[in-house]
């Protein structure tokens, strides 16, 4: 194992004392429990958005902490889920009066970890909505989920709902349009190579030289095949069909119903992508990936997306969402309107994405 550590034990808690230290302008980090806020926190009759999730995934969610999208994160240790006393922390230190939303990738441990979390802070007297992204089209049920994974447009969820609570929108307006967007957004990833834990010094998985694995998970759960190694162009349209191609995703996911006081089971269906619509395109690196390689997967993508009438309204290219040093790629194509064109647009100022300032 060759990394730029010290003890793997501390890996984490080093990570979040460098950024606290680069970016002091823009966060604050707080130690046991360890989460991630913003400087100027909580900011008065704005909902707070929060989420989290193992660390590894770096900059995904602690390096999106600031004006125009999250409130705070809470980072787990490597791909393992925060605990829900991280999560009722940082939403006690974030909470500005007007409500808290939880934005929860599909993997079983934070779905679990976050609904405590929500029940804990409810029991405090804080509004707490959480809406699940389930949106990696690559598997129905993996080692780490009941149902799909939630991957690429948990970064796009963030930026257009915390510039929403940027501008005013109130909880359950929030709440809607986390939905919407989630139900919009498909992804599906690859990998040529594994990554490494630094805390078990060997590869989650083996891959051969001539190899790759289509369809993995962040975490480096298996995918849909193992595979020869193709070119980038066919690269590309695997991943952009698989994606383009699934359409009417039946779904049954667990939100918070305050009317109720309890939570309810909520039946969606995705609309699918169809001629004439507009989308944001992300091409992603798993973290080992350099942008040079991302530009020919998009150059390939942006021709796959013309063929089929979609007009790439906006796009965004670089590692959001990563597997530590994993090499390797996603696509993620989110279905816009003319409201989430807004608020992507919309000015944000975070370590690891800004705009518009």
């Amino acid at each position: 194992m060759k990394k730029l550590i010290n003890n793997p034990a501390n890996f984490v808690r080093e990570c979040l004392e460098g950024m606290a230290i680069a970016h002091s302008d823009l966060i604050k980090v707080n130690l046991d429990p360890n989460f991630v806020y913003r400087a100027d926190a909580p900011v008065k009759n704005k909902v707070a958005i929060i989420s989290g999730g193992g660390s590894g995934h770096e900059p995904m969610h602690a390096g999106f902490v600031g004006m125009g999208m999250l409130d705070a994160a809470c980072p787990g240790e490597v791909f393992t889920s925060p605990t829900p006393d991280q999560m009722l922390a940082a939403a006690k230190a974030v909470d500005g009066g007007a409500g808290i939303l939880y934005i929860v990738k599909n993997y079983s441990g934070d779905v679990m970890n976050f609904e405590m979390s929500t029940e804990l802070a409810r029991s405090e007297g804080m509004r707490v909505l959480n809406i699940l992204i389930d949106d990696d089209v690559a598997v129905k049920d993996s080692l780490y989920t009941q149902g799909r994974r939630g991957v690429g447009t948990t970064v796009l969820a963030e930026k257009i709902c915390g510039a929403a609570a940027e501008q005013g929108y109130n909880l359950q307006q929030i709440a809607g349009l986390c939905r919407r967007v989630n139900l919009n957004g498909r992804s599906m990833g690859m990998a040529l190579t594994s990554c490494t834990v630094p805390s078990k010094g060997t590869p989650t998985f083996e891959l051969g030289d001539r190899d790759m694995e289509m369809g993995i998970g962040i975490h480096g759960e298996p995918g849909r095949e193992r595979m020869s190694l193709k070119s980038a162009d066919e690269i590309a349209e695997m991943l952009a069909l698989s994606i383009i191609e699934d359409a009417g995703y039946q779904r049954t996911v667990r939100e918070w119903d305050e009317e109720k006081g309890e939570w309810v089971e909520v039946e969606l269906i995705d609309p699918g992508f169809a001629k004439g619509d507009r989308v944001l395109a992300f091409v992603n690196s798993m973290g080992g990936t350099p942008v040079s390689e991302l530009y020919i997967i998009y150059r390939k993508l942006a021709e796959i997306c013309q063929k089929h009438g979609l007009q790439i309204a906006r796009n965004l290219i670089g590692a959001y969402i990563t597997s530590l040093e994993m090499q390797g790629c996603s696509i993620t194509l989110l279905k816009l309107d003319d409201e989430m064109i807004k608020f992507w647009d919309a000015p944000v100022k975070t370590p690891s994405l800004r705009w518009g300032i």
